[in-house]
């Protein structure tokens, strides 16, 4: 017994911008959405969804969770997604976390 990742849900205040920017940092595609709640296809890539859901409470404070993406380009793919509005926290050796455009802390690490 015991439980798997099937889904990670980030909050957001703007729904819309979220989705552009969470789709292109992905490359997921939209597999279902509501006024609400956005639920990206992770199919292609096997590993676990992401949804997105509209909160109306602004983020306080740091991230009690967080998300670890990998990459084999760090440098690029750091690059490319400050391109799309995400900003830098800190780098060390071998990741960078940075934010999304809701201040949600999350980290790309070397593969």
């Amino acid at each position: 017994m015991g439980i798997q990742v099937s889904n990670v849900c980030i909050d957001t205040n703007d729904l819309k911008r979220a989705t552009e920017f969470w789709q292109a940092a992905t490359g997921f595609s939209v597999s279902s959405a509501d006024d609400s709640t956005v639920y990206f296809d992770a199919s292609e890539k096997g590993t676990a969804a992401i949804s997105l859901q509209l909160v109306p409470e602004q983020r306080e404070g740091k991230n009690r969770l967080h998300l670890d993406f990998s990459a084999a380009d760090l440098d690029g793919e750091v690059a490319r997604l400050k391109e799309l509005g995400a900003t830098e926290v800190q780098a060390y050796d071998g990741w960078v976390v940075l934010k999304d455009l809701d201040g949600n802390e999350f980290c790309i690490c070397a593969a």
